[in-house]
C-alpha cells in the first residue's frame, strides 16, 4: 500500500462541481427548448426554482448551489479573479 500523502482542496474541487451543476442544468434547459441563460438569470435574481426544468434533475441540482456564492464565483470567473 502506497503511504503518500493525498493533498485535497475542498474550493477547488467545490468549484469544480458548480461548474459541472451549470453545465447540466444549462443543457437540461436547451433540451427543453428554454433559452438556458436567460432562464438562469431569472433563478439566480429572483430565486424561484420553477425557472429551472425538472428535466435531468437540473432542479434539484442548482437548488444545491447557494445563489450568493454562485453570484460571488461568476464574478470571480469573469473577472479573473
Amino acid at each position: 500500500m502506497d503511504k503518500k500523502t493525498i493533498l485535497f482542496n475542498a474550493a477547488k474541487t467545490q468549484k469544480r462541481t458548480t461548474k459541472e451543476i451549470l453545465e447540466t442544468v444549462y443543457t437540461s434547459l436547451e433540451e427543453c427548448g428554454y433559452n438556458g441563460i436567460d432562464q438562469m438569470v431569472g433563478y439566480i435574481l429572483s430565486g424561484d426554482p420553477s425557472y429551472i426544468t425538472s428535466h435531468n434533475n437540473a432542479r434539484l441540482l442548482i437548488s444545491r448551489i447557494d445563489r450568493d456564492e454562485l453570484v460571488e464565483e461568476i464574478l470571480k470567473a469573469y473577472l479573473n479573479k
